[in-house]
């Protein structure tokens, strides 16, 4: 049990007390004591399920293909292509000259291809290190220089590291604290970033000159609007870089060439409030996904040097039930990703001089699933006539194919090797609808055994997010083979505040939309059961982040609903968080939320459904809540704070039903990094959830 320290927050009228917020503070000892002092009782309380742990971790193990290749990629004069090896941590990125292997690259028995150059070697970075994670990785045009960025805490702030591929050099700049985004110029004299400001958002575009007796770095564009996040990039044609500025609701694109890095960027289209574009550039044309005219987006062109929305001329108009997402430009084609009833799309465009919108008629991309995900993958190369599609579902591992793009023929790189006998025609897939409280209906998205049937006894697993137009499309997960094949149905509730259905789907679960996300999910669950799917005392819920503020919701909404509950880096205090401008994310959330500091109206409706709010005292499920110290997206404290109040305050048996918090004291907001770490916090985790819904054999 938490000490209470007296703590209150005061508001529109409201005091609140809050008497765990002295857990805030990790520079404190005694609140280190206490997430270890958790950290140990999580251990004590899960000492028998050592066994289990074990099984599931073996499992995902001997499944995984553990020394492979990913599928080489042409660009330039290079394949390029990352690869693991069997007892290592970390991926290895590499390279081999186009002349030294004129066909792709294959697999081999050590998984280190002749004429191989180690680009980077995730386990060398790795040594002396808790946690490895990078933030960039960009390639000088001439392919000489290598600029990546690497984090060791989990903190998602940056150290900038320049390598010479000829000599193997590592060189650290001195740029330090940096934002996600890295950025040559044609010529590799220069290279862009970005750092972050004391709320962790990337603020500024910085120069830094690689050439001897180069100066100081240069500041070259600030955002000084709190609401805006920025990305720097490349084009795919290497002719200019980007940056993108974004709300919730409003984007700005600048460009500069990379043959002019000392320029100044400009703007493609001034900020317009509620307009959202992003900028493809292809040759002497923009290709522009925008909402101005249309909620669920339409395709435009303009010339190279627009700089005003006016000159946007549509290729493809909005229409509903049809969510353009994005596009991807190249010499000869266009690919526009789309939604339409949940699923995701890829449709190819030939580009046609002659055409008045600037394409030919094009294709769709063909897929023979019930429930699947399609989209573009690694495709670096501009003036590419393939275009490398994945194709994944329930049973389907990742499928990665060569699209002829003038053809539209289809042909199998690599399939996801799944180890040890999976065949999927052992599992089904399926598509139900839960009808929500208002009659909206949502998809669900289940996949089982053959030999599981609909009758009521089975255990389930229900996993949902539902935030920031996010979709949880259907895909192949080989730790999910450790449920199914212990009998538990596995099902993705594809609830409003997510961006399965469109705009409007994110739209109706959002701001004082809110609960419907919340509403939604327990539709999901009491459609698994009432369908026979799962047996009502057999349900356990998954989700993480602001699908842990969905796991915290739902728990006070509906407690006898669920068996089990796993939180992951959840955002379960949520009031106290969008409340304090001063936390990262917190100003640029006030779009997603509401702005509950300035207006009362928002801060009675959070205050209705914050988890850490509005926890009751009956019976709750069993709760597992993990987190990691250096999160800055979700600080610790949400969870710490979270458990605490529950302890305090629910009925259940804490033996039968514990309520157990795990903290990685060296990580970030994604856990542990290296994959032999992260199975086995994977494994830990669905133990927890198969022995509390009495599925642990195996």
């Amino acid at each position: 049990m938490a000490a209470k320290v007296e703590h209150l927050r005061v508001h529109h009228g409201d005091t609140v007390s809050d008497p765990y917020e002295w857990l805030r503070d990790k520079t404190n000892p005694q609140v280190i004591a206490h997430l270890e002092a958790e950290n140990a009782y999580t251990e004590a309380m899960t000492g028998h399920l050592a066994g289990v742990t074990e099984a599931v971790f073996t499992e995902i193990k001997t499944r995984t293909q553990e020394t492979d290749l990913s599928v080489p990629v042409r660009h330039g004069a290079w394949w390029y292509y990352t690869r693991t090896v069997e007892g290592q941590q970390y991926a290895i990125h590499a390279r081999i000259a186009v002349s030294d292997s004129p066909e792709r690259p294959e697999l081999v028995a050590d998984g280190a291809p002749a004429h191989e150059q180690i680009l980077l070697d995730g386990n060398a970075e790795a040594e002396g290190e808790s946690f490895l994670a990078f933030g960039a990785f960009e390639i000088s045009q001439d392919g000489m220089t290598l600029a990546y960025s690497v984090d060791t805490s989990g903190d998602e702030r940056f150290t900038v590291r320049v390598k010479d591929l000829a000599t193997g050099e590592v060189t650290e700049p001195g740029i330090t604290g940096v934002g996600y985004g890295l950025a040559w110029s044609a010529d590799a004299s220069h290279l862009f970033y970005t750092r972050v400001d004391d709320a962790w958002r990337p603020f500024q575009v910085w120069r830094h000159a690689l050439t001897e007796g180069g100066g100081q770095d240069a500041l070259v564009f600030q955002e000084d609007d709190e609401r805006f996040w920025m990305g720097l990039d490349t084009s795919r044609d290497e002719s200019h870089v980007l940056i993108g500025l974004g709300t919730k609701n409003t984007t700005e694109y600048r460009l500069l060439p990379t043959a002019d890095p000392l320029g100044e960027f400009r703007v493609v289209a001034p900020r317009e409030e509620g307009v959202e574009y992003a900028v493809e550039l292809a040759g002497d044309t923009l290709w522009i996904v925008h909402n101005k005219h249309h909620r669920d987006s339409e395709l435009a062109r303009a010339p190279l040097g627009a700089n005003s929305s006016q000159e946007w001329s549509t290729v493809i108009p909005g229409q509903d039930g049809q969510r353009i997402v994005g596009v991807d430009a190249f010499e000869s084609h266009l690919a526009v990703a789309l939604r339409s009833e949940g699923l995701t799309q890829v449709r190819v465009l030939p580009l046609e001089a002659t055409s008045e919108t600037g394409v030919g008629e094009g294709y769709q991309v063909p897929v023979d699933e019930v429930v699947y995900s399609i989209d573009s993958g690694n495709n670096p190369s501009y003036s590419t006539r393939t275009l490398q599609v994945v194709i994944e579902s329930l049973v389907t591992p990742r499928s990665v194919y060569d699209l002829d793009l003038a053809s539209g023929e289809l042909t199998l790189l690599k399939r996801q090797p799944v180890l040890g006998g999976y065949d999927p025609d052992d599992y089904v897939q399926h598509r139900l609808w839960a009808t929500a409280a208002d009659g909206t209906r949502v998809p669900i998205s289940l996949v089982v055994r053959k030999d599981v049937v609909a009758d009521g006894t089975a255990p389930g697993l229900l996993y949902g997010y539902g935030s920031y137009e996010i979709s949880i499309d259907p895909y192949f997960s080989v730790p999910r083979l450790s449920y199914l094949d212990r009998g538990v149905v596995y099902a993705i509730a594809h609830v409003r505040g997510g961006g399965e259905m469109g705009r409007g789907w994110y739209e109706d679960g959002r701001m004082e939309h809110k609960k419907n996300t919340f509403t939604d999910f327990i539709a999901c669950a009491e459609e698994l059961v009432s369908s026979g799917w799962v047996a009502p005392d057999r349900l356990a819920a998954e989700g993480g982040s602001a699908g842990g503020l969905l796991m915290g919701a739902v728990l006070n909404l509906a407690p006898e609903t669920f068996r089990v509950v796993h939180a992951a880096v959840p955002f379960v205090d949520a009031l106290t968080t969008i409340l304090d401008p001063s936390l990262p994310l917190t100003v640029g959330e006030w779009e997603e939320w509401g702005n509950p500091l300035e207006d009362p109206e928002v801060y009675a409706y959070m205050r209705t459904y914050a988890p850490y709010e509005n926890i009751r005292s009956v019976d709750y499920p069993a709760i597992l809540a993990t987190t990691g110290l250096n999160d800055t997206r979700v600080f610790y404290v949400e969870p710490a704070k979270w458990v605490a109040r529950l302890r305090e305050t629910v009925t259940s048996d804490p033996v039968s039903r514990p309520i157990l918090l795990k903290t990685e004291m060296v990580a970030g907001h994604g856990g542990k990094t290296g994959r032999y770490d992260a199975w086995r916090e994977t494994a830990f985790e669905i133990a927890f959830v198969v022995d509390q819904l009495g599925a642990a054999r195996g």
